[in-house]
């Protein structure tokens, strides 16, 4: 008997069954494989958000060195309203090459945005560089998005979309306070230098794999002119009403109802169809996510105010409650992370969503009746915690759902929507307070409340509708 032929052909084909064995997949996003790039994309993610956040603690000071009080709300407004275009221009190039060329592009513009507002001789050059790097910072974003989607596998979109969250969430806690010690130790302007020191080396980690994520795809649109006029329009409606919003009059609200068509309209091409009708699937998706993220900020932006004006507590106590919510955020996220595909992705964002919801009425009911500062602290946690859960999940949810020719497109309709909703909620509120301001009391900070809580409500009932 030829036992040994035999053994010899079989460890023939275990050889070659060995050899065409897949490989296993990497056991995490801080494996070696994805390491780099990990550090990288988080490290954009985080100063970008460092620079949003720190900007508020010292455009006091800047607007009083540069003489430009008037143009203060500007400075905020202008980058939120440009990252629109920003969003766009990167989805396109991205579904057609890939994410590198948008990628480059994004952190030039937001270097370049830098560079001019930490040396700006007057305010107009700092609104130029805020501008900037709303442009380069909203085309990052979206360049992220696409290259998780080809760069990490589908089982580890949850975990790399948590790091993004808790790389947004660590500059609250420390943003702030960097930059106030910065600007009282050295100047402002550092503030913008000291980040843009530091864009080389996350753009040096995260580069290499967006060049291997990119290459031509014959199957996405090409890009076109008409995209951009209309991000372009868009950003200039929502100025508009963040401008109008800072001067109410009697013609104010007509206006303004007026911008809202007017921005509905230019958005519409550049949102999946049915968005605007909240269609079942894709569409909800994007609708609960933006009226979430404007029901928690339109609320967030009142809260410290209430809390210093009723309450007689002290900015920087006040801010802990923020810090608060900041800290749950981050939790909320690593574990939805951690649950990974054991719960579905819906499941957990109307989870989150719905705990947002009930924070925001939770407020509300605080304000009206009076209940103490901790009962406030307490219900913003839990609105943290809620949005730490679902945001990591509806990015996701978006790459899943969206061809690989449009992962581009739908990211960046992600992140329109959701500055548009923002920024027409701050507007919205933004009048009733003014209207209520000489009422007295905690008036206008319930109207403001009772605004984020109607559109709390209406994004658990988007969220019903996200499967298809």
């Amino acid at each position: 008997m030829d036992t040994g032929g035999r053994s010899g052909a079989a460890d023939d084909v275990a050889s070659r069954d060995r050899t065409d064995a897949p490989a296993p997949e990497p056991s995490g996003i801080w494996s070696r494989r994805h390491r780099v790039t990990t550090l990288g994309s988080t490290g954009l993610v985080f100063l970008t958000a460092f620079e949003a956040l720190a900007v508020t603690t010292v455009m006091p000071l800047v607007s009083r060195d540069l003489d430009g009080e008037a143009l203060y709300a500007l400075a905020f407004s202008a980058p939120l309203a440009v990252s629109i275009v920003g969003m766009v221009a990167a989805g396109g190039s991205a579904d057609r090459h890939g994410p590198l060329r948008a990628l480059i592009a994004a952190i030039a513009l937001f270097a370049l945005g830098l560079l001019c507002a930490g040396l700006a001789p007057g305010m107009l050059v700092l609104l130029l560089g805020r501008a900037l790097q709303g442009l380069g910072s909203g085309a990052i974003t979206v360049a992220l998005y696409v290259l998780v989607a080809r760069a990490y596998p589908d089982s580890l979109h949850p975990r790399i979309f948590g790091a993004f969250a808790a790389a947004w969430v660590l500059p609250s806690l420390i943003g702030p306070v960097v930059a106030g010690l910065v600007a009282e130790h050295w100047s402002w302007r550092w503030v913008f230098l000291g980040v843009l020191a530091l864009v080389p080396i996350t753009a040096a980690a995260v580069l290499p794999a967006a060049r291997a994520a990119s290459g031509l795809n014959p199957d996405a649109a090409r890009m076109r002119v008409a995209p951009l006029l209309l991000a372009s329009a868009a950003a200039t409606g929502v100025l508009a009403v963040g401008a109008l919003a800072g001067a109410p009059s009697p013609a104010t609200v007509p206006a303004v109802l007026g911008l809202v068509v007017v921005i509905l309209l230019t958005v519409r091409p550049l949102l999946p169809p049915g968005t605007l009708v909240a269609r079942r699937g894709m569409p909800s998706v994007l609708l609960a996510r933006a009226a979430v993220a404007a029901a928690f900020f339109g609320a967030e932006v009142y809260l410290p105010y209430l809390l210093i004006e009723r309450d007689g507590i002290s900015p920087a106590v006040a801010g802990v409650t923020l810090t608060g919510a900041a800290l749950s955020w981050a939790a909320a996220s690593n574990l939805q992370a951690r649950l990974g595909e054991r719960a579905s992705h819906e499941r957990i964002v109307l989870v989150g969503v719905s705990a947002v919801a009930v924070t925001v009425a939770l407020v509300l009911a605080a304000t009206l009746a009076g209940w103490p500062p901790p009962v406030l602290f307490a219900a913003w946690v839990l609105g943290g915690a809620g949005m730490g859960l679902a945001f990591p999940r509806f990015s996701t949810l978006v790459l899943a759902r969206a061809p690989e020719s449009e992962r581009g497109f739908a990211s960046s309709a992600m992140a329109t929507a959701e500055a548009v909703a923002g920024a027409l909620v701050l507007a919205v509120s933004g009048l009733v307070v003014a209207g209520l301001a000489t009422a007295g009391g905690t008036a206008s900070f319930a109207a403001a409340f009772a605004i984020a809580t109607g559109v709390a409500i209406t994004a658990v009932l988007f969220a019903l509708r996200m499967r298809r």
